[in-house]
Order: C-alpha cells, then sequence, then structure tokens
C-alpha cells in the first residue's frame, strides 16, 4: 500500500504533538506509523488515498497531505520595550536531535548558492552608504544599505528573478503566477520581462490603482481578485493549477531566499572595517534568512537581528514559541512586512541563525521616513523605513557608542496619500511632539490661565469647545507637537522629554489634570477630530474596523448588521492603504452581544474593541 508523511504542526513538546496526531488520525480511522522529521514537526504514515477538508481548528488536506492548524495568536500577546533585543527564548533553537527535513537546504549550500546567483541579470549592486547625519545623532556608525535604489524600488526582483532563471524552458513556455498587493509583483513582472515569459500577477480589488499600473507597464497581466491576500493567494495558486504555472513564492522558498541572500554577501564585501550587526526589516522572513545564512557562514560574530512593527511581529512570536503561529490579526500599515504566518524554510533558518528581533511603533516608523528624507532626500515606504527604525531604537536602548551597523533600506514604492500620516506622526515619534489632553474647570479667566502654564512651549495645534451644561471643559493639543481635542485642542513642539514633564507639573499644580496621549492611536487617529462630540449614548458599542478601501465596503457593512441596533458614530479617514481605519459606534443592548458577535464575524473585516479606552471615556462620554 502507498503511503505519504502527514505534516503537524511543530508544538511545544512531543507528547503534545503525539496526541494531536493521534486524535486527528484517529478521527479519520486510520492506522498511526510513530516517526519524527525535521524542524520539529511529527508525522504519520497514512494510506495515500485519503483526502480529507475540516473547517475551523481542524485539520485540512491538500494535494493528500494533512496539516494540523497554527495557533492563533494576539500581536499584543509579546509586546517588550522599544530597542530591546527580544523574541529568543528556551524554545527558539532547535533540539539538538531534530534533524534537517529531507531535501532541506545547509548553510554551507545556501552560502553556494548566493555566490552563483544569477541575480545581477535585473538587479544592481546597491551602494552601501553612511548615514552622516544620524550617525552623528546616535553616537553610532549607521550605514544604509540602498535597495531602495533598485530599478523597481524595492529588494523583491532579486528572490524573484533568482526562483525564475532556474525554471526549465517548459516550465516558462507556460507562464508564471503570484499574489502580491506591491513590490514582489513588480518583481516577478520585470523577471518575467527579461525571461521572455508570461505571468499573472494576482493583486487584491484592493490594490490601488497606482500599484497595478506600474506591473502593467513592465508586460505582465494583472488580475484583481479577493478583498484579502489569504483569498488572493488562494484564488491565484487555483488559478495556476489550471494553467499549469509555476506559482513563485514571494519568501518562502530556497530559490527566493538565496537571490535575497546576495544583499548579505554585498554587504560583507562593502564593509571595509568592522561590522556589528545588520537589522533586516521582516515580513515572511526571505530576505532576513537568506543574509542569515550567507552572513553567519563567513562572519558569525557579525549580529543579524529582525525588525517588525509591534503589530505585525509573526517571526518574533514564532521564534518565542519555538514554532510557527498565525497573528489572529495584523497591522498594516507597513503593508510590506504585514505577513500573518512567516514561511517554513525561513522560520527554519532563522530559529537557527537570527539573533533576536526588535519590535518597533508606528510612530516610530514615520519618524524613520523623516530622519531619510533629511539625510539622503530620498522618501521611504513604512516596510522600507522600518530597519532603520529598529538600528536607532536599538543603540538607544542599549546605549552603544561607536558600533558600525547596516540597516537595510529595503523598499520606496510609497503611496502619495500615506504621506499625511506620515507627516502627522512622524515628530510623535521622534519624542519632538506630545498629544495631551487637559481639562479645565468652565469660569472665567481658565483659559487664559491654561495658555500661561503651556509658557514659552511652541503650540502646535489647539482646539477648545465651550460645553454650557458641564462643569469642565477639556483641551486637547499638542507639544513638540501636542494634541488636545474635545472642546480644546493644542499641540506644542518640545526640545527634551524634561520640558514636557515640566509643563504637565505646572498643569497639576494648578489643580489641572492633564492625561497624555501621546502612544494612544484611538485619540490621534480618530477622536482628535471630534470637536464638542460627547454624548451620552446608551448601551453604545465602540469598534475599530478595517475596511477594504474598494465601492460597496460600507453598504457591505450596513448590510450585515441588523436595523434595530442605531450607529451612533462613524468616522472613516483614508491612509494610503489596502484597508481603511473606521471607528463606528453603535448602540447594542447587553442580551443582543452575542448576535452582534456572530454577524460582525461573518462580515469578515478585522475589528477591535474600543468601548474601555480610556481616551473615549474622556473625549466622547
Amino acid at each position: 500500500m502507498d503511503s505519504f508523511a502527514v505534516a503537524a504542526r511543530p508544538l511545544p513538546s512531543l507528547a503534545v504533538c503525539d496526541a494531536a496526531i493521534k486524535k486527528t488520525a484517529f478521527s479519520l480511522n486510520l492506522p498511526v506509523a510513530d516517526s519524527t522529521c525535521g524542524c520539529g514537526r511529527r508525522t504519520l504514515i497514512m494510506p495515500s488515498a485519503v483526502t480529507t477538508q475540516w473547517k475551523d481548528g481542524a485539520a485540512a488536506s491538500v494535494a493528500g497531505s494533512i496539516y494540523l492548524p497554527l495557533d492563533k495568536v494576539a500581536a499584543d500577546s509579546l509586546q517588550y520595550e522599544s530597542g530591546s533585543l527580544g523574541g529568543i527564548s528556551e524554545r527558539t533553537r532547535p533540539a539538538a536531535e531534530e534533524e534537517r527535513s529531507s531535501g532541506a537546504l545547509t548553510p554551507m549550500e545556501y552560502l553556494k548558492n548566493v555566490l552563483s546567483s544569477r541575480v545581477y541579470d535585473v538587479a544592481i549592486e546597491t551602494p552601501l552608504q553612511l548615514a552622516t547625519k544620524l550617525s552623528e545623532r546616535l553616537g553610532a556608525n549607521l550605514w544604509l544599505k540602498r535597495e531602495d535604489l533598485q530599478p523597481v524600488f524595492s529588494f523583491k526582483l532579486r528572490g524573484a528573478y533568482n526562483m525564475m532563471v532556474k525554471l526549465s524552458r517548459e516550465q516558462l513556455d507556460k507562464g508564471v503566477i503570484c499574489s502580491s498587493a506591491g513590490n514582489h509583483a513588480q518583481g516577478v513582472a520585470l523577471a518575467a520581462k527579461k525571461l521572455g515569459c508570461d505571468a499573472v500577477i494576482v493583486m487584491p480589488v484592493t490594490t490601488p490603482e497606482i500599484k497595478w499600473r506600474s506591473v502593467e507597464r513592465l508586460g505582465a497581466t494583472v488580475v484583481l481578485k479577493g478583498d484579502s491576500y489569504d483569498e488572493t493567494q488562494s484564488y491565484a495558486k487555483q488559478l495556476g493549477e489550471q494553467e499549469g504555472r509555476t506559482f513563485i513564492h514571494p519568501f518562502d522558498h530556497p530559490d527566493v531566499i538565496t537571490g535575497q541572500g546576495t544583499i548579505g554577501m554585498e554587504i560583507i564585501r562593502q564593509m571595509k572595517g568592522p561590522l556589528d550587526a545588520i537589522f533586516v526589516p521582516v515580513g515572511g522572513g526571505g530576505l532576513i534568512a537568506g543574509i542569515a545564512a550567507y552572513v553567519k557562514r563567513v562572519r558569525p560574530e557579525v549580529k543579524i537581528i529582525g525588525v517588525e512593527p509591534s503589530d505585525a511581529n509573526a517571526m518574533a512570536l514564532s521564534l518565542y514559541h519555538g514554532q510557527r503561529i498565525m497573528l489572529d490579526q495584523v497591522g498594516g500599515f507597513a503593508d510590506g512586512v504585514a505577513v500573518k504566518v512567516v514561511g517554513e524554510e525561513t522560520f527554519r533558518l532563522c530559529r537557527e541563525l537570527v539573533d533576536g528581533v526588535v519590535l518597533v511603533s508606528r510612530d516610530a516608523i514615520c519618524a524613520s521616513i523623516k530622519d531619510m528624507f533629511e539625510e539622503k532626500r530620498s522618501i521611504l515606504e513604512p516596510a522600507g523605513a522600518l530597519s532603520l527604525a529598529g538600528a536607532e531604537a536599538y543603540c538607544k536602548y542599549y546605549g552603544l557608542k561607536g558600533a558600525s551597523i547596516v540597516a537595510i533600506t529595503s523598499g520606496a514604492n510609497m503611496n502619495f496619500d500615506r504621506l499625511r500620516l506620515v507627516t502627522e506622526l512622524a515628530d510623535v515619534g521622534r519624542k519632538r511632539e506630545a498629544v495631551l489632553a487637559t481639562i479645565l474647570p468652565e469660569e472665567h479667566g481658565s483659559f487664559k490661565m491654561f495658555c500661561k502654564l503651556v509658557g514659552t512651549m511652541n503650540i502646535t495645534e489647539f482646539k477648545y469647545r465651550y460645553e454650557s451644561h458641564r462643569e469642565n471643559a477639556l483641551v486637547l493639543y499638542r507639544q513638540v507637537n501636542v494634541d488636545i481635542s474635545y472642546y480644546s485642542f493644542y499641540c506644542v513642539g518640545l526640545h527634551t522629554e524634561t520640558e514636557l514633564g515640566a509643563m504637565v507639573n505646572r498643569m497639576k499644580s494648578a489643580q489641572l489634570q492633564t492625561i497624555n496621549l501621546t502612544n494612544d492611536d484611538l485619540a490621534k487617529d480618530h477622536l482628535r477630530y471630534f470637536m464638542g462630540g460627547r454624548s451620552n449614548v446608551q448601551d453604545e458599542l465602540l469598534c475599530r474596523f478595517i475596511f477594504p478601501e474598494r465601492p460597496g465596503a460600507l453598504m457591505k457593512f450596513l448590510d450585515c448588521f441588523s436595523p434595530r441596533w442605531n450607529i451612533s458614530l462613524f468616522h472613516y479617514r483614508a491612509q494610503g492603504a489596502a484597508g481603511a481605519n473606521v471607528l463606528v459606534g453603535i448602540q447594542v443592548p447587553g442580551n443582543d452581544m452575542q448576535e452582534f458577535k456572530d454577524r460582525a464575524h461573518a462580515l469578515g473585516y478585522e475589528y477591535t474593541y474600543e468601548t474601555t479606552n480610556e481616551s473615549y471615556r474622556l473625549l466622547m462620554q
């Protein structure tokens, strides 16, 4: 009887893994042959004729293989101070008895493949430039590996071409296909043009026109399908199978990883002096896996440090748990690294070779975009500035002086509409601006007293609103860029953090309660725009939804919920991304909560509850 290996997700212990696998096998009434495979997985030997499909929380089979689902984990379940090196735990490194899975490349094989790569048929060797101003500010030598200067303004063409150039003529004649909303799509399109190959690029329907038009100009056929990347990728693989096309994975393929690894080779060759660390943006893990596979073989003393957004930390969580996990929700600001699940091969390499992961905030990314503009007069996309933000935070956290570090500026395909948000948050991220709320007594002279207490600090934004039926008024303001909203909103420019602390102490001495909202995204993104918007709404449920940026998204939302529930608040603000951040207030009686949850789940839009948010209670109730 024929047999095949059934791969289960890696689990914290072999005992737990055994139990999960046996439960799966017994459910299918199949015999179990216990064995071990690489990467911390367990295998089952079962009849090859077996196929199955299970729904939520159970195993699924694809082409004769059964996979147990990955654990879903919240991004905020692993957070640590910005700049600190995390993600590594006692579960991270593979156990000594674990063997490499069949067919997996060794580090030496990756090294040889990098050295023989043909990426330079389409890619250039990008310069390694010293960031003079940033180096002076940090007290360290910060070098920029300028992958944003590639022909498609991103490193992605390296991996795409390296995989495609190894395809047979027969495979190229049948064509290739990929799913992508950005840089990988352009890399595949350019590689296909160079190789004389037909390429189909499947992109989400939410993809901005400027992005899919740029792919079309490279000669590829663009198909817009699906609201989310998961839907898009599923359709691309299905279409590829129907038409016999080769699927070009954005990160989880040895040839793609090898192509990205040529960046590490260039850094080692270009860096003439000492090198302490390389900071790499992390999405699915292809870039950092390729760089680590090469650099750790030739310069093992050099730290390879990943950088992720704090709300898109799939690699940090996977390393911490010693197994790949799935994020239940992923932040979309740095859309180039907004990945829920890292690659299997990339995780195998990172688990063994990467020194840790630094997490940074959205504000810090915006600050680094501004830093890059001031340094080189270049505008990076959020994912492109990610490693720069991580390098700066790392140097400040550990007080590094005189160290030599490299940050990879991975891409510059910035959506112009996103620049507004970047400019608003850049000074907050650099701690040159603060967002504050101060409660004033509603009496004559209180506003003038407040202004005196602000003192010589530069107010960059200020809003104030009198409310007749309350004894107090709220002032929202920005200092060093501070935000104040609700009857009064103001912003002030800061030179030092102690300056802000002194002003807050003056407010407290005058019995004026002042709240720092600088780290509250709800206040910065939404509530600051609701001047005079307090209301005692019964049973108000406040949620933030991610709407797909496409026609009909609002009507789909409205049709999903019961007409019994009144919409009490709605604020939408385009941010130049595939998903729009929408704040919604809905009056839902307590006994309807389960129905609301069921309908929200059926809607399919990611959402979070904000009813207990401090700024909401302060500014809106």
